[in-house]
């Protein structure tokens, strides 16, 4: 898989961190925990389905459509935001151009996208 420059957050640590004190923003889809961190290198993002959301195969689509939807989202997102992304029940039927959309509105309702943002466009 190439290299997008997304740094992934995989550590328990660093989830309890961010759902301790993160700031929360939930949109039709998806939920968003963030910080702004003045020592983060370039914007991180961790991935949560939970368990009661359905089972194993369930929850690893979710997981994917949230990584797509980030994806084409994070070249524009502040490299000191550290974010969990999840998505809610409704979230886990939806594609991933739908997740993005969502996203999209969330990111930029709590400013979190640079000015050079096109836009919310599936590219």
């Amino acid at each position: 898989m190439p290299d997008h420059g997304l740094t992934t957050i995989k550590k328990r640590w660093e989830f309890d961190r961010i759902f301790r004190t993160g700031v929360r923003a939930q949109g039709e889809l998806v939920r968003l925990l963030f910080l702004r961190l003045s020592e983060a290198d370039g914007p991180a993002a961790g991935y949560a389905v939970g368990k009661k959301q359905g089972p194993a195969h369930v929850r690893n689509r979710g997981k994917r459509v949230l990584r797509e939807a980030y994806r084409r989202l994070c070249r524009w997102v502040f490299r000191d935001v550290v974010a969990v992304l999840s998505l809610k029940d409704a979230g886990l039927s939806a594609n991933a151009r739908d997740v993005y959309y969502d996203m999209a509105r969330l990111f930029a309702k709590k400013k979190l996208l640079t000015q050079e943002w096109p836009g919310a466009v599936w590219l």
